[in-house]
């Protein structure tokens, strides 16, 4: 049975159906907008034509964020459940700052706006048009910034990846395939929320991108041999990994809008010699820098590799740009599928799919409109209106 991945970003989710029994370079391949960016233009849509707009679902990526600020700048009541809350901030206080109201049902005359990062009817129709078989399996890639009370989201992150160099995991530190995660760490709510919508396999898009660095095995086997520095830059953050002999050695990230050439190479410079210091990126304004003693057998960590949208940031460095698969856009899901197959599921987790439990709302329910709402079909692409 096919197998979805899905490497979600700020700007596009980028999918690769997989079937085992077809050639890789004949599995049908998407570059899509990302699930937030739908969001956002529905919201828009909704304020020019003067509704009020009430959010319901799941937790996902906030990159919505400014089109509900929009909303309520011009005098839209937003609305938002308490589960759709956390898409924009996990403290309820700080979400009602920026305008809104959370509340337990749709208000009268209210337009749903359901959130999810992966929406199973969505997928079900679009594969569906296209003729191709519902995968069995749905692996996916998200950024999640973790949620600690009363502590800079920069900070939490960047534990995600100090808990990963430092902590052993099945007897070993660091295996970048362990970054596929069957269950993620409870902080990671957003992370969480795709793992409760799928029933399978999640981890980070910095990971799959690396991950997808190593799919090209003559990347992966230079790896093993010396020191080598993967580079992402994404539309919204920059993440670098030193990788050597099968392990990751430091994490660098920063927010891809705050780097100018200059400082993106300067910055890769000091890491790649363990001479760059964490306190520096978040005094910086990005996330961190942690780098593990380095070992003299790596021959230091000079080879670059740099993928992401935003890679031309680093055009003009001793660089190569590869493209995992035959496509760049598609690094993370190849990422994503080479970490699957070294967890010996080639043949498939027990995963849900799109037959799973669908769209979770707070009533239980699946697909159900927003509680209040008498009219139904508030879901993610009819968005009719409430009460």
């Amino acid at each position: 049975m096919p197998v979805l991945f899905l490497d979600i970003g700020s700007g596009t989710q980028d999918a690769l159906l997989y079937s085992p029994n077809m050639e890789l370079a004949n599995c049908p391949k998407f570059v899509l907008p990302s699930p937030a960016r739908q969001v956002s233009a529905r919201i828009d849509a909704l304020t020019l034509s003067g509704r009020d707009i009430h959010l319901h679902g799941l937790n996902m990526g906030g990159g919505f964020g400014g089109a509900v600020s929009r909303a309520v700048t011009v005098g839209r009541r937003v609305t938002a459940e308490p589960g759709a809350a956390k898409a924009l901030a996990d403290d309820p206080e700080r979400v009602r700052s920026m305008g809104l109201d959370i509340v337990e049902h749709c208000p009268q005359g209210s337009v749903g706006v359901y959130l999810t990062d992966f929406d199973p009817g969505f997928w079900r129709a679009w594969l569906s048009a296209a003729g191709l078989s519902l995968p069995e399996t749905v692996v996916v890639a998200a950024q999640d910034h973790g949620y600690h009370p009363g502590v800079s989201n920069r900070i939490s992150r960047f534990k995600f990846w100090e808990r990963f160099l430092r902590e052993p995991q099945d007897g070993m530190v660091a295996r970048p395939e362990s970054l596929l995660m069957a269950v993620p760490p409870a902080d990671l709510t957003r992370l969480a929320a795709i793992g409760s919508a799928t029933a399978g396999p999640v981890a980070d898009t910095g990971a799959a991108a690396m991950l997808g660095a190593l799919f090209v095995p003559e990347i992966e086997a230079e790896s093993r041999e010396r020191g080598i520095l993967a580079v992402n830059c994404g539309n919204g953050h920059t993440v670098a990994f030193l990788l050597f002999a099968g392990r990751v050695w430091g994490v660098y990230e920063h927010h891809t809008g705050l780097l100018t050439p200059e400082r993106l190479r300067e910055h890769l410079d000091r890491f790649a010699r363990g001479k760059l210091s964490g306190e520096e990126i978040f005094a910086d304004r990005g996330h961190g820098c942690l780098t593990m003693d380095l070992p003299p057998e790596a021959k230091g960590f000079t080879p670059m590799y740099v993928l992401g949208p935003q890679r031309d940031l680093l055009k003009g460095a001793p660089a190569a740009f590869p493209a995992p698969g035959g496509d760049m856009m598609l690094a993370g899901c190849y990422g994503l599928l080479k970490a699957w197959r070294e967890m010996g599921e080639e043949e498939g987790p027990d995963g849900l799919g799109l037959d799973g439990p669908g769209r979770t709302t707070p009533s239980g329910s699946s697909d159900a409109p927003p509680r209040g709402c008498r009219s139904g079909g508030c879901g993610s692409r009819s968005n009719s209106a409430c009460g």
